[in-house]
């Protein structure tokens, strides 16, 4: 499905992930937060992005765990940066499909 988000029409799943990684911009990323109740993103929240992004291009699976090893944040950073459900909302907000862990 299509959604506008930022000013540009991107595809969506059904819950509001981006299908198509090469539409995503730091615009769209900036919308996302916005939405999830993230707020402003910082350059920590985008060095989480980023390294998101390189992982999913990589085909590496993502977890919590995985990303509190990764030297990028800790656990207790990638929750203070992204309440409610961190992985989730951090993948949103990069533009790759919802961690398989995640409900």
């Amino acid at each position: 499905m299509k959604k506008n988000i930022a000013g540009t029409e991107v595809d969506v799943n059904e819950e509001g992930y981006l299908t198509d990684m090469s539409q995503w911009n730091e615009a769209i990323a900036a919308a996302i937060a916005a939405e999830e109740g993230v707020g402003t993103l910082t350059d920590a929240h985008m060095k989480v992005v980023r390294y998101l992004r390189e992982q999913q291009a990589k085909g590496a699976a993502l977890t919590i765990r995985s990303m509190g090893k990764s030297g990028v944040v800790t656990t207790k950073e990638l929750y203070d940066l992204f309440p409610g459900g961190p992985l989730k909302k951090a993948s949103k907000i990069a533009g790759i499909p919802k961690p398989v862990g995640c409900i």
